[in-house]
């Protein structure tokens, strides 16, 4: 494979190597200690909370909005179960974290609501990243089960009043961008038509060429639905195929709510979406795996690994949410900007395998 990438799926392979590359790098090289990795995370999730406000903000008042919460939601996550996982590392410590967790709570209510007014699929990505976020801190610290009935049945209560208050606040201030009914409306108008689209030309590798939104011209394969930020693209001077609106505005091609794994098998075929799912799978069981070593070493009490094992914690819950939202319920969760935050999260997971075997 040339260095200079040729398309759209070589692009993303040699980003990924960069990325993983230089995370490894960082892991073996940069001491990684619980007051720096608490430090960083309060300090993303305060940014983060910021961002969305004032994303919010912009839209009510008209002003254009930058929707944040797609490519940077996932981050925000990780960020806020970190900083939970440390907490409880802190707890059992001794350390009394009244005001900490104080903060850190209120940081997570922020980002609920914020993220929750501008877009309806970062509120079902966060409400199960934090599901998966406390389960995971639960088992890797040996604590009773944060899923009882009970708190499953607040969360699901959360989760729909979360959704009438925004249908409510798409009727009093006549903005259908706040309506979780428009967007079920648009599942049956555009996605499932896709869908049709899609698994009547998807091939082992690529797609039909006559289906291609570029007609004769099109090759296929790697044409762009599926790609890393357009700017990003632009930067380099890379000739790739970009759609630039079109897929938002031309309901014939792939749908942004489409699930992901449609979206990848069209662009590259479904050899490649076997291939994204088999890596998913690998980089969680992989990452489980680690969090069991961490916290055995923890167990032995060794606290070189603290830092370690709470930032594993957040990567991997946000992995693996980011992961389930985009692959089976929205493609626009791992796609564009979005897609540059799978790789990263991806490779802050797989870094642990390699940075272990070094100390």
């Amino acid at each position: 494979m040339p260095f200079i990438a040729q398309n759209h799926f070589q692009l993303i392979l040699e980003v990924a190597m960069i990325f993983f590359s230089i995370i490894v790098f960082i892991f073996n090289l940069v001491p990684i200690s619980l007051s720096v990795i608490t430090f960083i995370s309060l300090l993303t999730s305060a940014i983060f909370t910021f961002l969305f406000g004032i994303d919010v903000i912009l839209l009510f008042m008209s002003f254009g909005h930058y929707e944040f919460t797609h490519p940077f939601g996932p981050i925000a996550l990780l960020a806020i179960i970190t900083a939970l996982a440390s907490l409880t590392v802190m707890e059992e410590s001794g350390v009394n974290v009244k005001g900490l967790k104080n903060v850190i709570f209120a940081l997570l209510i922020g980002v609920s609501i914020f993220g929750g007014l501008m877009h309806r699929s970062f509120l079902l990505l966060w409400i199960i990243g934090l599901f998966i976020g406390f389960f995971l801190i639960s088992k890797s610290f040996r604590q009773k089960s944060f899923l009882t009935m009970r708190r499953i049945l607040i969360f699901l209560g959360i989760g729909a009043a979360g959704f009438v208050i925004l249908e409510l606040l798409s009727i009093i201030f006549n903005m259908d961008v706040f309506s979780p009914l428009l967007r079920v409306g648009r599942i049956e108008e555009n996605s499932i038509p896709s869908l049709r689209m899609v698994l009547d030309n998807t091939q082992l590798i690529g797609h039909n060429p006559d289906s291609s939104f570029w007609g004769p011209d099109g090759t296929g394969f790697a044409e762009g639905y599926i790609s890393l930020p357009m700017r990003f693209i632009l930067i380099f001077g890379l000739s790739f195929p970009l759609f630039y609106g079109a897929l938002v505005t031309k309901k014939d091609i792939i749908d942004y709510m489409l699930p992901g794994i449609f979206g990848y098998a069209f662009d590259f075929g479904y050899i490649v979406m076997i291939g994204l799912i088999a890596f998913t799978i690998i980089t969680i069981v992989l990452g489980l795996k680690m969090l069991v070593v961490y916290r055995r070493r923890r167990e032995m009490n060794n606290k070189k690994y603290l830092g370690k094992e709470v930032l594993l914690i957040g990567s991997l819950t946000a992995f693996i949410t980011q992961a389930l939202i985009g692959l089976f319920v929205f493609n626009r969760t791992i796609n564009g900007q979005a897609l540059l935050t799978f790789i990263f999260l991806a490779a802050m997971v797989l870094a642990h395998t390699i940075s272990l075997k070094r100390d």
